[in-house]
């Protein structure tokens, strides 16, 4: 099997721009690969779902998250990574002086599951470093999905699987625990452009607007209904879980915006949840939406903004989407 160093080597060739992305995502699997050994531990290594404080999102940070988020900073000023913006700081913090990437991350997507044993994940996104602009300030990284160079996600599961993509299609690896390497065991992955599952959190139903309420009535009503079959519903409440099992056998995902308080422009933020997700599922035939546009075409006003998030199999999107217009 081909591994993580050789594939990227092999895409990358001469190019010093696509080397440096290489080095990059070379540095945040090597920071993988010790964080998934550290959750492989659970309690063994401390009460890491113990919260400590409230991050700069207002979310309860968990001792995971910190260990998680300073990893990864280390591992990026190992690589020409100029600056770094995380789920868990108010603005960036500098990488290696005279980087040519960026890297936007959510260090530990779906620290609400750590202690109970679920999926839960690192989410990267790496965008160029952008002239005559500071790297390390807000306004560096506010560009749009179209730009990433990649996009991944590493997912700590039964298995640690890293998901990448450089813009040649979504590839799989996963951590062999032996050889500490990891290897390519699904190249060019493509989701099923229909499928019958749909992910949202249903205790929110009475905060949707109309279109969502109609899509998801749709699904209820089965094969009873306009759709004319039945349907499953699915919610790990882990962004990585969740597009993973879309990733591998179709599907949809939705967290719209709704009319709570601080949900009315959406919950995920964009650029290190909902761009590099959006990202991996384009390349692998699928759709990312927030009901109107796509995501890779939503410019960022603000560094943590959020947007509603929808995305998975092509069809299912696209039906959505006749929701929103109608």
């Amino acid at each position: 099997m081909i591994d993580l160093k050789t594939f990227l080597a092999d895409w990358a060739k001469a190019d010093a721009i696509s080397k440096d992305v290489a080095a990059t995502v070379l540095a945040i699997a090597d920071a993988g690969r010790g964080i998934s050994a550290l959750i492989a531990d659970g309690p063994l290594a401390g009460n890491l779902g113990a919260a400590v404080e409230e991050n700069v999102q207002g979310e309860v940070q968990k001792a995971l998250d910190t260990i998680t988020n300073d990893r990864i900073i280390a591992a990026c000023r190992t690589a020409p990574v100029a600056a770094i913006a995380s789920e868990e700081l108010e603005h960036p913090v500098a990488g290696k002086p005279g980087g040519t990437v960026l890297v936007a991350m959510d260090p530990l997507d779906g620290s609400s599951n750590i202690d109970t044993n679920v999926s839960i994940g690192t989410i990267f996104s790496i965008l160029p470093c952008p002239a005559g602009v500071d790297p390390v300030s807000d306004a560096a990284f506010l560009q749009t999905g179209r730009n990433q160079l990649a996009a991944g996600y590493i997912l700590y599961g039964p298995q640690t699987t890293l998901v990448l993509s450089v813009g040649i299609g979504t590839h799989f690896f996963t951590l062999d625990r032996t050889g500490g390497q990891f290897l390519l065991t699904s190249d060019h992955v493509k989701a099923p452009t229909k499928a019958k599952e749909w992910a949202i959190n249903a205790s929110n139903a009475r905060h949707w607007d109309a279109h969502v309420k109609a899509y998801v009535e749709e699904c209820l009503a089965g094969s009873t209904g306009p759709r004319g079959e039945d349907t499953n519903m699915r919610w790990v409440g882990s962004l990585v879980a969740d597009g993973h099992r879309i990733l591998v056998r179709g599907g949809v995902y939705l967290y719209p915006a709704d009319s709570r308080k601080g949900y009315t422009e959406g919950r995920l933020r964009l650029l290190y949840e909902c761009s590099p997700l959006s990202m991996l599922v384009e390349q692998a035939g699928g759709a990312a939406t927030t009901g109107t546009v796509p995501v890779l075409d939503v410019m960022p006003a603000k560094l943590h903004q959020r947007v509603g998030f929808i995305f998975g199999s092509a069809e299912e999107v696209a039906r959505i989407e006749r929701h929103y217009r109608g």
